[in-house]
């Protein structure tokens, strides 16, 4: 056996393998583990060149995987108006106007994160809003969920939307009492503004994705999966780019990559199947989406929402894709051997995914990855057990559970216990892989931790938890950030254990989560976690 070029030791180091839960110290070769164990098992494998790091007696974790995240579209996000934490509309405009106001006539103000329900008063912005303090610069806006948005007046133009234009399929025209546009636009409405943006260069967005990689390792996030946007543009971008660094020996990230479902027809004529690449970067599920989000009152319900426009008394949210159209084309995905990773929130949209699951595991055949549902956030009681008995993954984000507390209680009423059901899908054995659907909420890792665990926003800690039967343990929540995000890419042999044989994917911790959660975590100690060191390929890419 060669030396190994650095030996980690003098850890608490929770390796998430069940045949060997704990150890103090792990072996390195190149990029490769070859050795978990005690102290007095791994050190005398040193040799002359061994490199050596003592861990303090610190936590030591395997590398996080976002489950659920899009990391192009967030990349290029961070450098757009962030509309984060805006009190009211007043506070959203004056961030406009100021971006505005560094911004030459004619180029166009994007930016994204605007939520009304947290406002002083909860009044949508129009393009009212936003016409005086853009003027000539198309502008648009996207609510923090990424289902709706609001656009000015010379954005509509520009897109050739004006009051006559009909509702798109799949999509929604906001209109004011005289049924002229008032700018608002959901769903697949927002697609005739968004195609119209101007692309980023391949310098900006490499630039983007490399100051976004150096984000995630300060967070302990070493692999993704990116999850595809629903239009024609974002997905070649993003998947040239990541071929672009890749060639070039710059990825620093393990990114497993959807394909959106439009796209079946080349994955067809080029007889591709999921896993195609490396441990670097390979194609993983085909992206299909069954409905809206609850915050844009377009998530699919079994039930009206609670809280109504009076125009629209009896809305049940909507299908963004035709349930016969999603059928053909995951039952196309898995002839094709790829699997399925579908968006459903609401209930209705999930019992319908359901079914056609169902019909298809006797008709059609299985994909060597199990399919997966994003979100799973809405879900009727009877339907919990099915997504273990069909194998489904249920993709899930803690950070929204505490992130929508308020909106699910406004919009659902009593029906919100239906919402994140965390504990009850893994009590029926479903396997969970857990992310932050960044840029919808902040991909920040230990505040998923703090959802997960503690079911209430950091900053309301005086308050009880949100449905706490439905918390998950610290032991699950790291599971589903590492093995669970693992095996629902198929990478399960390659990362989300630290095991001999696994890449030396490996974040250290300034505090022992354990020992937080047995003594009873009181406040946002989980939440304030911070990463002292991570390593990527056995390479230190971040320390603090």
């Amino acid at each position: 056996m060669f030396d190994p070029t650095l030996i980690l030791h003098n850890g608490r180091i929770y390796t998430v393998n069940p045949d060997q839960p704990w150890a103090t110290a792990v072996a390195i070769r190149e990029a490769h583990i070859v050795a978990v164990g005690a102290d007095s098992e791994i050190l005398p494998l040193a040799g002359p060149q061994t490199g050596m790091i003592d861990l303090g007696g610190r936590l030591l974790l395997p590398g996080l995987c976002d489950a659920h995240i899009h990391f192009c579209d967030w990349s290029l996000g961070r450098r757009l108006v962030d509309l984060t934490g805006c009190v009211d509309n007043a506070e959203m405009v004056q961030r406009v106007a100021d971006r505005a106001d560094q911004t030459p006539a004619g180029q166009w103000v994007v930016g994204r994160s605007w939520n009304e329900v947290g406002w002083r008063e909860r009044r949508l912005p129009t393009r009212h809003d936003l016409d005086p303090v853009t003027g000539d610069r198309p502008a648009i806006f996207w609510r923090s969920d990424m289902h709706s948005a609001v656009a000015n007046s010379a954005a509509l133009q520009l897109a050739g939307l004006h009051d006559g234009s009909p509702d798109p399929e799949g999509g929604k025209l906001g209109r004011d009492g005289n049924g002229r546009l008032n700018g608002l636009l959901y769903e697949l409405a927002i697609n005739p503004i968004r195609q119209i943006i101007p692309d980023p260069t391949a310098a900006e967005i490499d630039s983007a994705l490399a100051e976004a990689t150096a984000v995630l390792h300060q967070w302990g996030i070493t692999a993704v999966h990116d999850q595809r946007m629903k239009d024609h543009q974002e997905g070649p971008l993003a998947l040239a780019a990541y071929q672009r660094l890749r060639r070039q020996g710059e990825l620093r990230l393990r990114l497993n990559c959807n394909i959106a479902a439009h796209d079946l027809p080349h994955l067809a004529a080029l007889k591709l199947q999921t896993g195609l690449g490396d441990d670097f970067l390979r194609l993983g599920h085909v992206k299909l989406f069954a409905d809206g989000a609850m915050g844009s009152r377009t998530a699919w319900l079994l039930d009206p929402y609670v809280q109504q426009n009076p125009a629209d008394p009896d809305n049940l949210g909507m299908s963004v894709t035709p349930v016969a159209q999603m059928a053909t084309e995951i039952r196309q995905a898995a002839e094709l051997g790829f699997p399925a990773s579908v968006h459903a929130i609401g209930d209705r949209a999930i019992r319908e995914l359901l079914d056609i699951f169902e019909e298809l595991a006797q008709a059609a055949p299985q994909p060597p990855l199990p399919h997966r549902i994003e979100h799973v956030q809405i879900i009727h009681p009877d339907d919990i057990p099915r997504l273990a008995r069909l194998n489904l993954t249920a993709s899930v984000q803690p950070i929204h559970a505490t992130d929508d507390i308020d909106t699910a209680d406004l919009v659902l009423g009593q029906r919100a216990s239906r919402a994140y059901n965390f504990h009850s899908l893994a009590a029926e054995g479903t396997l969970l892989a857990l992310g932050s659907d960044a840029p919808v909420a902040s991909a920040n890792p230990f505040l998923g931790f703090h959802a997960a665990i503690c079911r209430q926003r950091p900053e309301r800690r005086h308050l009880p938890p949100w449905y706490p039967d439905e918390r998950l343990t610290l032991a699950q929540t790291i599971f589903g950030y590492t093995l669970g995000a693992a095996r629902a890419a198929g990478w399960q042999e390659v990362i989300g254990s630290i095991a001999p044989g696994k890449r030396a994917d490996l974040i250290l911790l300034d505090r022992d989560l354990f020992a937080l959660v047995e003594q009873g975590v009181q406040g946002t100690e989980i939440a304030d976690t911070q990463v002292l060191l991570t390593l990527f390929d056995g390479q230190i890419v971040f320390q603090r």
